[in-house]
């Protein structure tokens, strides 16, 4: 649903399936925007962001997520103290994606 939305507004993307990959693909041509699940096999969404803003801290990063709370946090606030300039709670609508993606372009 993502990909298919950012496509369908006008957006190349790249597509990962899980945070290896994503990093991988990252760091062989870096983009604009990181979208990144939380919960993903391998590497995940938290590891992911660390990862990100070690090698590059400018990086724009919208973190998404449906998972709840572990002891007291959400994964969505840690996204937020990792790095991730906007959160999504999954479900979220096509239009709250475009809006987070402007939002984070546009600074």
């Amino acid at each position: 649903m993502v990909s298919r939305t950012l496509v369908n507004a006008g957006y190349d993307v790249t597509e990962a399936s899980d945070g290896r990959s994503g990093l991988a693909a990252f760091r062989q041509q870096p983009c604009d925007v990181v979208v990144t699940d939380i919960i993903m096999p391998d590497v995940e969404g938290l590891q992911t962001i660390q990862e990100l803003r070690r090698e590059d801290p400018t990086v724009k990063i919208i973190a998404m997520s449906g998972a709840g709370a572990t002891r007291g946090v959400g994964y969505l606030d840690l996204a937020s103290r990792f790095g991730a300039r906007h959160i999504l709670q999954k479900p979220f609508k096509q239009e709250q994606l475009l809006a987070a993606l402007a939002e984070v372009l546009a600074t």
